[in-house]
């Protein structure tokens, strides 16, 4: 693995622009071309073939938390259990997923798994793709996104109900409505007929006890870019108990996979794995080099990582009140004094492709810059 400073592509903001890439800049760019990562094939092989491991593990784990009722170390509430229980038992379907990794050159170790709203999906999966072709056509790239959710797509429609898949997230986010278009857009090519709905637009029809869009079509089947943490606190919550029926995608019990009690669950079920970093609930920490995370935070927010009892770094943000898992440190090198954190996607059953984000920081958070890759044949 080795960083290499370039010069971007003249008039790259128009390039990206063409393609549907709107948030590529906030204060900074968001999308930086002015270096890559290089990875040998081995290199990649590595970080697949963890990948496929590590998915395989998770549903074992999420097995074993169903198994044994652990939802209040992840702050699950109790009328959300019925939920995730009936879509495990169902095999409602599930398209998607981000392990978020570190690598020193040898060792690969897991850090976390997006699994319900993972994003960087469209930078991971087309605009870095469109980039490599500009730049170097004749590399290749690991990255076979877009084919792989087409293809999930075309292999999951006989599992929905006949009709609409809908498609939703919150107006006020470009990145979360460009994700959502995306994963529509592979739906489309998938030959299934869709609707995009914003969430505060679903409604409820209280006399046929269904959820419908904004022109009273029922909603049977919906993807969702809105995590279920925050769906169990909703007051539409509530009409989602009295119509279990409905498909929701990702389905309930990636609940269970997106919060980071998973983590020391993982390292009890498998402390030999070369993957999982050893990991603990705060309260039964025995760790003097770790990483305390909330068991729900999103971009890096209420983060610290403590050495020695001492705090080397540590971000503020709204998390923590649901408890913290505290994580063993994994020392990344530095390229260039940035620090990356590799993306890998699972899609269906299968890997299929990675984006990498680096930061000044010892903490990755919501101003990392996505970084693009190619392979070193």
């Amino acid at each position: 693995m080795q960083r290499h400073t370039i010069t971007p592509r003249n008039n790259w903001q128009s390039s990206v622009e063409k393609l549907g890439f709107g948030f590529h800049t906030a204060d900074v760019p968001y999308w930086n071309e002015n270096a890559y990562y290089e990875f040998s094939l081995s290199e990649v092989n590595k970080i697949e073939t963890a990948t496929a491991e590590l998915w395989g593990m998770c549903l074992e784990a999420v097995q074993y938390v169903i198994d044994h009722k652990l939802y209040h170390r992840f702050a699950i509430p109790d009328r959300a259990v019925a939920v995730i229980e009936k879509s495990w038992n169902d095999d409602v379907p599930a398209i998607y997923g981000r392990f978020d990794f570190g690598f020193d050159g040898t060792d690969l170790k897991l850090f976390e798994f997006n699994a319900d709203t993972p994003t960087s999906l469209f930078e991971a999966g087309i605009v870095q793709w469109f980039w490599l072709q500009d730049f170097a056509s004749h590399k290749d790239q690991f990255n076979s996104v877009h084919e792989r959710l087409i293809d999930y797509w075309k292999y999951l429609k006989p599992y929905l109900y006949e009709g609409i898949l809908h498609f939703t997230c919150v107006k006020q986010s470009l990145e979360d409505l460009t994700t959502a278009e995306y994963m529509r857009d592979c739906a489309i090519q998938a030959g299934i007929p869709t609707k995009l709905i914003f969430i505060d637009d679903i409604g409820w029809n209280q006399e046929e006890c269904e959820f419908v869009d904004l022109e009273d079509q029922e909603i049977k089947n919906i993807f969702k870019l809105y995590p279920w943490e925050w769906m169990v606190n909703e007051p539409f919550f509530d009409q989602l108990l009295l119509n279990p029926e409905v498909y929701w995608i990702e389905p309930a019990w990636k609940m269970i996979l997106s919060n980071k009690a998973i983590l020391p669950v993982l390292w009890k079920l498998y402390p030999n794995c070369p993957y999982v970093l050893e990991c603990y609930f705060e309260e039964e920490n025995t760790l003097k080099n770790y990483v305390k995370k909330p068991i729900y935070s999103r971009e890096g927010a209420n983060i610290s990582m403590v050495k020695d009892g001492q705090i080397l770094a540590e971000t503020k943000g709204i998390y923590g009140k649901e408890g913290f898992i505290c994580q063993q440190i994994f020392n990344i090198p530095r390229f260039d004094n940035k620090i990356p954190i590799i993306g890998s996607w699972i899609i269906g059953q299968q890997p299929s492709g990675m984006g990498i984000r680096e930061d000044d920081s010892l903490i990755t958070g919501n101003t990392s810059c996505f970084i693009p890759h190619l392979i070193n044949n």
